[in-house]
This record gives structure tokens, sequence and C-alpha cells, in this order.
């Protein structure tokens, strides 16, 4: 298959400069979802913006595997914190992720698992991707960079005792609002997938302040990483 990127952000914020970065454009618009066809530092590259939530998420995940046949994609963007150690402007590369909303509870499952289904409800991306991304940290940013679990939920998590359950239930590094979804799509699909979010705030209290103050540059560090890793992806994969 040819190497073709699904690269989506949630948030106007989150595609920004990937748009700016675009070359030999072509605009298409499926399901009110406008889809930017072109090469970024010499990988070819489907970019969208999915709009918040997991729902928005999943149904332009599936549009970038059904229409434009993307062989990997990545998910990029911002999130809140779980793990102590993060600070706004520092990464998290998935190494798993999990919708925290789910609760069936009631009904015998655990927490995150999605109730009837035979396959796991955890969602492992791929290695190659994580690797990719790892080494693209390494080599442009100076901030923390860490491997973890990303959690989803249709919820901002602005409550610190809250944010301090779902990283005891769930061993989360970083909360958001898509990722999970993208991951579940991109399983049943069988196509490879990395999560990249980069901080905006700590899911406590001053979330929402934090949130608005620092979208941009969580937004600018989770670009300087994509960049480089679409920089070194079409001979690596």
């Amino acid at each position: 298959m040819i190497t073709r990127i699904g690269l989506i952000g949630a948030m106007d914020e989150e595609i920004h400069q990937f748009r700016l970065d675009l070359e030999t454009e072509e605009i298409q618009v499926r399901s009110g979802i406008t889809f930017y066809l072109g090469e970024i530092n010499g990988c070819f590259v489907v970019l969208c913006k999915s709009g918040v939530g997991k729902v928005n998420a999943a149904v332009t995940t599936q549009i970038l595997i059904d229409v434009f046949d993307v062989s990997h994609i990545i998910f990029t963007g911002i999130a809140g914190a779980l793990d102590e150690q993060l600070n706004v402007g520092d990464l998290v590369i998935s190494t798993s992720a999990i919708q925290h909303d789910i609760d069936a509870t009631a009904l015998g499952f655990e927490r995150g698992q999605i109730p009837m289904q035979s396959s796991s409800s955890i969602f492992m991306p791929d290695l190659n991707l994580v690797d990719l991304a790892e080494q693209a940290a390494n080599k442009v940013l100076s901030c923390r960079v860490i491997k973890g679990r990303v959690l989803s939920g249709d919820q901002f998590i602005a409550d610190i005792d809250f944010a301090k359950k779902l990283k005891l239930d769930f061993d989360g590094s970083c909360v958001e609002m898509e990722g999970a979804s993208v991951a579940q799509v991109a399983t049943m699909s069988e196509r490879p997938f990395v999560i990249i979010r980069a901080i905006s705030d700590n899911a406590n209290d001053e979330a929402t302040m934090s949130f608005t103050e620092f979208t941009e540059l969580a937004s600018q560090q989770s670009y300087l990483l994509v960049s480089e890793m679409l920089r070194n992806i079409k001979n690596n994969l």
C-alpha cells in the first residue's frame, strides 16, 4: 500500500500550522468535514479537522479510511495531564488508548470495557509509528516527552479529584475527547495509528483558564513533533 497519512486534529488550532505547510493542495468535503490533500515534508497526507468529541472523530476516521484509503493515521492535538510529571507544553505518545466514559458496570463489565464485544476495549498503536514519534521528539523538542496511555471521553475534565480517579482507575497519562475513538476505528479497519498529545492543562480546577491560554503553545509543540515524523515516515514504514 502507498504511504498516505491521515492526519487529524479536533480543532482549528491543532491543524493550522499543517495547513500552512501543505503543498499541492486539493480540497474535498465529505459529511461536512473538509479534507485537505497534499504533501508535507515530502509525505502525502490527508489533513482534516474532525471537530470535538468521539463521534466526530470516529466519523472522520472512517471517511479517511473508506474514501481516501489512508495507510496510517496520526491524531495530533492537546490534552489534559493526568501524570504529575507532565507540565503545559510536554507531550504524550500513546502506548494504548481507552474510552474512560464507557460504564456498563451494572451489567457486570469493567469501566471502560465496551459491552458485548469479543475484542479488547484497549486499543494499541503501531509500534513503528510510536518509535518514529519518539525519534522525532528527541530531535526537535526540549520539553518532557513520555509514552503512556491516552484516556478519551465526551467530557472536558476540570476537576482534580476526578482527574486523580481517572489516573488511579485507568493508569492514564493524559485525558482528552477523541483519541480512543480514532484508535477503535483504525483498529477495526486494520490501519496503523498513533496518538500524539501535547499538554494544555492539568485537568484540574484551573483547566478551563489554562486550556484557553495555552492551546496555541501546546498545539505548536505537537506540530513540531508530527512535522518531523512526516519528514522521515516515507522511508521508515
